[in-house]
């Protein structure tokens, strides 16, 4: 036998099946708690995690055979990298998994700003008949703007392939990444350029708030901003104010810089943001398919097996 694994958060069951078949010996205990977790996490070399809790210096520190921690998601935010590295622990995620969920959730966001299909549905089942008022711009001949070029923003750029639109990208941490989707830019050509801009980029102590009023000062054209990355990348009220002067034409934003309730209804931005008709909301469920929620289990197993 490999060692336990202890898995905390809901997966897809083909994640148990494949490490069981690699010699693992898994519990699987979505119900667990953090406590529960730190009282029993000795005894297991690996843990499985979505979003439960974090995974920090705390836990890792009562988990002396801890070897791997396998994150059912792209982003590692909720992990202490830093000290898992320390520690000699492996990471893996999956990005590979819901990316295509993720492209194609910010096209679906991109479209329906473009179109207003959110006001238009309201306005016709409230008996109101506005064709003028409901007038849309098409995707072609447009530019969209990249941040960040890894899987996500690849598989948003492919997608884009078909609507006759310039694509452009920047990744501070990529150089010679132009391909069939997307041409390299500096971030002077991104502000330049781009009628849409689109985040995916980690949070990390140095995106964090990057999206100010600043950083939308610069912007040349009014802009559509399409955000799947990580709430705390923008600075809310400096997106609300861009709305107000025209800067941001709509926003779709599937992660906010404080998520689920009430913590969300408490905030100072939120009643502006709710009753905005320029904004696109969703619950963080950009790369949460039925599709990607198998994929990623595969992905991670996959990356168990190469341990």
């Amino acid at each position: 036998m490999k060692g336990k694994i202890l898995i905390v958060d809901e997966l897809h069951p083909v994640f148990k099946e494949s490490a069981a078949a690699l010699g693992y010996e898994v519990h699987d205990r979505p119900l667990i708690t953090r406590a529960e977790t730190l009282a029993v996490i000795a005894g297991y070399e690996g843990i499985a995690v979505r979003t439960k809790f974090l995974i920090d210096k705390e836990l890792m520190e009562a988990a002396p055979n801890l070897k791997f921690i396998a994150r059912a998601g792209a982003g590692l935010d909720n992990i202490d990298e830093a000290f898992a590295k320390e520690k000699g622990i492996a990471l893996l995620n999956a990005p590979e998994g819901n990316m295509d969920a993720v492209g194609e959730h910010a096209i679906g966001m991109l479209l329906a700003l473009m179109n207003n299909f959110r006001n238009a549905d309201l306005e016709v089942r409230n008996g109101i008949w506005d064709r003028e008022g409901n007038r849309g711009y098409e995707l072609k001949g447009k530019t969209v703007g990249i941040i960040g070029y890894g899987f996500m923003g690849r598989s948003f750029a492919q997608k884009l392939s078909g609507f006759g639109v310039q694509v452009i990208a920047y990744d501070k941490y990529k150089t010679g990444f132009s391909d069939d989707y997307a041409r390299e830019v500096s971030m002077e050509e991104i502000v330049k350029q781009s009628d849409v801009l689109s985040l995916h980029i980690p949070l990390t102590a140095e995106t964090r708030q990057m999206v100010n009023e600043e950083y939308l000062f610069h912007f040349r054209k009014p802009i559509f901003f399409i955000n799947t990355a990580r709430g705390e990348v923008v600075n809310t009220q400096a997106l609300l104010t861009a709305i107000e002067q025209g800067k941001i034409l709509g926003a779709g934003l599937d992660v906010l810089q404080v998520e689920k309730f009430p913590a969300l209804g408490t905030q100072e931005w939120y009643t502006a943001l709710k009753s905005s008709g320029r904004v696109l909301l969703s619950p963080h469920v950009g790369g949460w398919t039925f599709d990607s929620y198998r994929k990623i289990s595969e992905v991670l197993a996959g990356k168990l097996g190469k341990l």
